[in-house]
């Protein structure tokens, strides 16, 4: 399975659980990761996709170090299983 059909399945399960799940870029600050999810409650989450069995960069790895210890969650997705567990932890109606 390809990454891009991962992060399209986390849009629309995004969506469906009344989030926003928008895609991340910052000039000049390679290895960010790919989507900014907002839930309802001022809930916001970073998730880098990748295909799955894969890892992050290095790169990718520093950047979401620093937005930990800024206090952000960081979550790493490889599969559609993945964003399943994802949505069941963070969306609408969790903790």
């Amino acid at each position: 399975m390809r990454e891009s059909a991962i992060e399209k399945y986390l849009r629309e399960q995004v969506k469906a659980a009344g989030g926003r799940a928008y895609k991340f870029v910052s000039p000049g600050n390679a290895g960010v990761p790919d989507r900014l999810v907002l839930f309802p409650e001022e809930r916001a989450y970073f998730v880098e996709l990748k295909a799955p069995g894969k890892k992050p960069t290095p790169l990718q790895t520093v950047q979401g170090d620093k937005l930990r210890k800024l206090g952000f969650t960081v979550e790493v997705i490889d599969s559609k299983k993945g964003v399943d567990e994802f949505i069941r932890k963070h969306g609408v109606g969790a903790p």
